[in-house]
């Protein structure tokens, strides 16, 4: 037998440390002599009763108990019995230690209160070192046992967090995949791997909504190669195909182009790739993306053009302004030559003939304005059955034998809100424009209907319900390349003297005004439809009633006017009519000359009548600088713009009339100003 000390590796860092051996024993000559002889096996731990040794197993493991029977105090089988029954310490071996009782029954006993063997003294020092190396070796083996199964649990453990670990780590990474998977699909985006070498253009890996986008399968593209090409637009396709040739020279491509889709309808798509290189620099392939960027291409487009009209639209109010004023003297110098010159009937027929010319210069200007969103207009509800009966009345011999008009009207109440003499011209033009459009005849139909309108709409018109009109033809229809041209002003396809280009132009601006729109779909060859949207009138809205006093024949005494204009033919035109209806006049060719004659013949002047739009000071200026010398004093503007909100701050108790104006506009005018500031008669 191996008497060799047995070494037990330690729990904590692994070092080598001994076993220990508790004796316990009242007499200390027997303590010395069992530490003697023991040293060399183990570390010996003595206690002198047995309350010492209970103290001294609390306070850590043991390879073997020595263990006196006969002790003062506690006894050695007592002392066994509460080792025994501690969970802690019932595994060790007890050796006890004894000069007498070696009896059968006594041995019984002490085997019975745990113990494993017995030593009778006086101890034989060599049968004491075997027995207690074995109980040593044994205890170094099990805390090997131990400690190895310890150590593979470890292992064992940490394969298993590892294991974990690496599961959700994979797990994390499907789940990262599948995120990306759906963000490509659901992106205008796709992406590809194209060889070097490939024409027509062969991708060997597509990643996206490929047949989302496209409306094809890529199996299709696949199977026709020269598919892709035979799909670029007409106008992009040499643009394109060189870009391409470039890029085996360059190492990158970026291209912009529209492509017909499987559904005949074109997207504008961004095509760009780059060179991918191995470790070494050697060219591999191209990685790139394409992009759907129909969307903003059409919102750029909106906006250019939204932006173009803006400016055509600032344009032509202020050519219309113009051209009121020139019209304003046209027309009241006709009116006053009609009163006073007596004239035979082929001068008269000449005069008329010049009268109609200037109303068609006035109607210009309205169809302008129209388009420029700035008539006056007086929105009320339209009654259907009222101006299906108008339009037709005016319409049925106008349209030839070869076209047919046709109605279809709802059973249910339908009433926009909208100017009626405004909608009835935006009608009778597109179907005008219908009729034109089916040199060979065919029929037109007009659709009225209500419909409600989301939120988001693609005709940006605000939520609610809106009354549409629907013209639709069987012409010719609109080639794609000009329906964003075709509401333009002076836009037309018509021959030279055939059309004025204003027809659509004036429904579009009549519509945006009226707070609805104008929508055109057009397929060449097969027809147009246009829709008029005009918000529904609600019951609380109810017909505008005309102006009593409008109508009715003005009777003003004669007053004394000052005439405030800095266009010499509209004002020397004006106060001739003026003069004509009974009127003193004082003229003013400027802000400053009138202000001047206030502060010398003020308590004179009846009622003041100015141009709004003149330089330094505005007609609302000379007002304002008027009423501060004579607060009660009556006053009149006249404007070429047709909108009352371009007159900024105006004073109270002044009406505006616009330009042109006829004599009984004129006079029907200062009744209604002189009655709403009640000034005292000369």
């Amino acid at each position: 037998m191996n008497l060799s000390t047995p070494l037990i590796p330690s729990d904590r860092d692994g070092a080598a440390e001994r076993a220990r051996v508790l004796v316990v024993d009242d007499d200390e000559r027997n303590l010395l002599a069992i530490e003697t002889v023991l040293e060399d096996i183990g570390e010996v731990v003595v206690a002198r009763s047995g309350e010492e040794a209970l103290r001294q197993l609390l306070k850590g493991d043991f390879a073997v108990i020595l263990l006196d029977v006969y002790m003062p105090g506690m006894d050695g089988y007592e002392t066994a019995g509460i080792i025994r029954s501690r969970e802690q310490t019932k595994r060790i071996p007890i050796v006890f230690l004894s000069a007498v009782n070696k009896e059968t029954e006594h041995l019984i006993r002490g085997y019975s209160m745990g113990a494993v063997d017995y030593v009778f003294k006086p101890v034989d020092p060599v049968v004491l070192r075997s027995k207690v190396a074995v109980f040593a070796d044994l205890f170094a083996k099990t805390r090997e046992i131990e400690r190895k199964a310890r150590h593979e649990q470890a292992l064992l453990d940490a394969n298993l967090r590892a294991n974990a670990e690496l599961l959700r780590a994979e797990q994390e990474l499907r789940r990262a995949e599948q995120r990306q998977a759906a963000i490509i699909q659901s992106l205008p985006i796709l992406l590809y791997l194209e060889p070097l070498a490939c024409d027509p253009r062969c991708p060997t890996f597509v990643s996206g909504d490929f047949e989302g986008i496209t409306g094809y399968a890529f199996a299709h593209v696949m199977e026709n190669p020269t598919l892709w090409a035979s799909r670029l637009h007409e106008e992009d396709r040499d643009r394109v195909l060189r870009a391409l040739d470039e890029r085996a020279s360059t190492g990158k491509l970026s291209v912009e182009y529209r492509w017909r889709c499987a559904d005949g309808s074109y997207k504008h798509f961004h095509d760009q790739a780059v060179l991918l290189k191995d470790a070494a620099g050697g060219p591999v392939e191209y990685a790139g993306t394409l992009t759907d960027v129909t969307e903003r291409r059409t919102l750029e487009s909106q906006l250019v053009h939204a932006q173009k009209m803006d400016a055509i639209g600032k344009l032509t109010g202020g050519i219309a302004h113009d051209f009121n004023n020139l019209l304003a003297a046209v027309l009241g110098g006709i009116g006053l030559i009609e009163r006073r010159a007596d004239l035979a009937d082929e001068h008269r027929k000449i005069l008329g003939m010049t009268r109609r010319a200037a109303d068609q210069g006035t109607e210009l200007v309205g169809r302008l304005l129209a388009f420029a969103r700035r008539q006056q207009l007086q929105p009320a509800p339209v009654d259907l059955a009222a101006l299906h009966k108008g339009v037709h009345d005016l319409l049925s011999h106008t349209l030839g034998g070869l076209v047919e008009l046709q109605w279809q009207l709802p059973d249910y109440e339908w009433r926009a809100f909208a100017d009626r003499s405004q909608l009835e011209l935006a009608l009778m033009n597109l179907i005008i424009n219908a009729r034109d459009s089916m040199p060979d005849g065919g029929t037109i139909t007009t659709t009225a209907s209500s419909r409600l309108v989301e939120s988001g709409n693609r005709l940006e018109l605000a939520p609610g319900r809106y009354a549409a009109l629907e013209v639709a033809d069987q012409g010719s229809g609109i080639p794609p390349e000009i329906m964003e041209k075709v509401l333009e002003p002076f836009f037309t396809t018509k021959p030279v003297g055939k059309g004025t280009g204003l027809g659509l132009s004036m429904v579009y601006g009549f519509a945006r005004q009226s707070g609805g729109t104008l929508q055109l779909d057009s397929t060449p060859g097969e027809g147009t439809r246009a829709t008029i949207w005009l918000p529904e009138a609600t019951a609380g809205e109810q017909r505008a009633e005309p102006d009593a006093q409008a109508i009715e024949a003005p009777d003003v005494p004669p007053l004394t006017i000052l005439l405030v204009d800095d266009h010499p033919e509209v004002r020397v035109t004006t106060a001739a009519v003026l003069r004509e209806l009974g009127h003193q006049v004082i003229e003013a060719p400027s802000g400053a000359d009138a202000l001047e004659l206030l502060k010398e013949d003020g308590d004179d002047i009846d009622l003041l009548l100015s141009d709004y739009a003149m330089p330094h000071l505005s007609g609302t200026d000379i007002v304002g600088a008027a009423r501060e010398r004579r607060p009660d004093l009556p006053a009149l503007l006249i404007t070429g713009y047709a909108d009352a909100d371009e007159i900024g701050e105006r004073p109270a108790n002044v009406a505006i009339l616009s330009k042109p104006f006829t004599l009984p506009d004129l006079a029907s005018a200062l009744a209604r100003t002189v009655r709403s500031c009640r000034p005292a008669a000369k």
